[in-house]
């Protein structure tokens, strides 16, 4: 079997792009024309990303060194530098993001297209032409219920081109102890940058009742080295819960006043913490009790998915 699969889904409409930890599903909207020309080029730009991002993945865990060449790269040591000088990250941060991006840039560059999305294990790269909209699902504990905990319409004026979202739930590890946290930026690698270091913030530092244990003890390649990251978390108060979310709100604040991000949905322990939620984006409504369009089934927590 070869190492990566592409093929159409059985709707006949979405693109499925898969290779080693890499898993996309691509939807996009316009003539046949253009669509049938934007997914040869997703699928020809996929064939090398992997590989770009394996040839520079040493100097991509440093918190530091000399600038990457690869474009899915140089993304992501963008989109992680303006964290930099307020606490460690390295460009992984943004790797999920960056790569969606790349993917949609190449589509939009080989064809006009009236909306598209690439769903990056729920980290998405979104683009929609003068007067669509788009609906993101939200959902909480997607492995024990496909019911919609609430959902966002973004329209093409807001400007939002990139959501993710980061939890120790998720597929890389976290500092904090947030279930999750999605954030609505101008590109899925800033959105993904900036969801890790929210979930970080999420954090009661120190309580007897979470569990954390070196990074590299569970991951030996980590590039979170021998701090420390949460394992398991027992009940807490009522008072934990909103002081851990104030924690996380705060900062989410200040990356929305300083125009990092546009806004944030955090959630703990069944509390919702919603920061820039307002004007523009009506922000989160309640969702149907039955979910439509799944888009991708991943393992993380309150996954973003496209709703068309």
């Amino acid at each position: 079997m070869p190492r990566q699969q592409m093929r159409l889904l059985p709707d006949g409409k979405r693109l499925h792009l898969q290779d080693g930890p890499i898993d996309l599903v691509i939807g996009a909207e316009g003539t046949w024309e253009a669509v049938t020309a934007a997914y040869q080029a997703a699928r020809a730009r996929f064939a090398t990303l992997l590989d770009e991002l394996c040839a520079e993945l040493p100097l991509l865990r440093q918190e530091a060194g000399q600038e990457p060449t690869g474009e899915t790269a140089r993304q992501m040591l963008l989109a992680t530098r303006p964290f930099a000088a307020l606490d460690f990250i390295t460009p992984m941060a943004a790797v999920a993001g960056a790569g969606a991006d790349t993917i949609l840039a190449a589509m939009l560059r080989a064809a006009p297209l009236t909306r598209a999305y690439v769903n990056n294990g729920g980290d998405i790269a979104l683009h929609l032409a003068p007067g669509q909209s788009f609906a993101i699902g939200m959902m909480v504990r997607p492995e024990l219920s496909t019911i919609l905990d609430g959902q966002i319409v973004i329209q093409a004026e807001d400007g939002i081109h990139g959501i993710a979202t980061s939890g120790r739930h998720g597929r890389s590890f976290s500092l904090g102890i947030a279930d999750a946290v999605t954030v609505l930026a101008d590109s899925a690698a800033e959105a993904d940058a900036a969801a890790t270091m929210i979930a970080n913030r999420v954090d009661l530092p120190g309580h007897p009742a979470i569990t954390r244990a070196q990074a590299i003890s569970i991951q030996p390649d980590s590039d979170l080295g021998e701090r420390l990251v949460t394992r398991a978390v027992a009940a807490l108060s009522q008072d934990e819960i909103e002081e851990a979310l104030d924690h996380g709100a705060r900062h989410a604040g200040l990356l929305v006043e300083s125009g990092l991000i546009r806004a944030a949905a955090l959630r703990l322990a069944g509390s919702t913490r919603l920061v820039g939620l307002s004007g523009p984006v009506a922000g989160i409504a309640r969702a149907p009790t039955t979910q439509t369009n799944k888009a991708n089934k991943t393992n993380k927590e309150w996954r973003s998915h496209a709703a068309g």
